[in-house]
């Protein structure tokens, strides 16, 4: 009598069963370190910014020139005061200096002596004070931040965000023009 042995391995379903738990616990435990983790591209455009209002520091002592810095919700730009025309315009020729948007999901939140600055969506209109039609309701532009030429700025805070998660950086800058970034614990 000859005995036939049975042997049993595992079925193609059950294979692609445990392949598909797999992945669907990697992929959940990669989402949760995003958002439980350090943003690091909330800390990339933190840095990105802070060095940007470092050069245009640097240039300003340099060259004389006076800066600006203008935040939207989501974008921000750099301007310069012309002094033969008494007027802000943004800064041309310099790639460094242009407009920048953050990533998407990103935004700001301003604070200038403690006080919280509402942002717009689109940059002001940089309008000419010696436009007659200009409308004597418009305002003259002016940039939220200064960097002047003997090295002074604006005091302020800014906070990058990304809302969806409730992550937040934050820089500040003194009227000396140091940069220091802060934890969210302080």
């Amino acid at each position: 009598m000859s005995t036939i042995r049975k042997e049993r391995g595992f079925t193609l379903i059950e294979i692609l069963v445990v392949v598909i738990i797999i992945a669907i616990i990697s992929g959940v435990a990669l989402m949760s370190m995003n958002l439980i983790g350090d943003d690091r591209e909330l800390d990339t455009e933190r840095k990105r910014l802070a060095t940007l209002i470092e050069l245009a520091q640097d240039e300003a002592v340099m060259q004389g020139r006076e800066f600006g810095l203008e935040l939207m919700s989501s974008t921000y730009r750099f301007v310069e005061f012309d002094p033969f025309d008494s007027r802000w315009s943004e800064v041309q020729g310099d790639d460094l200096f242009r407009m920048r948007q953050l990533p998407e999901g990103m935004e700001f939140e301003l604070y200038v002596e403690d006080k919280l600055i509402l942002l717009e969506n689109d940059p002001k209109l940089i309008e000419d004070p010696d436009d007659e039609g200009m409308s004597l309701t418009v305002e003259t532009y002016a940039p939220h931040l200064f960097v002047f030429s003997s090295g002074e700025s604006t005091a302020f805070e800014i906070r990058l965000k990304r809302p969806r998660n409730d992550q937040q950086l934050v820089m500040r800058g003194n009227v000396l023009g140091a940069i220091e970034f802060v934890d969210q614990d302080d």
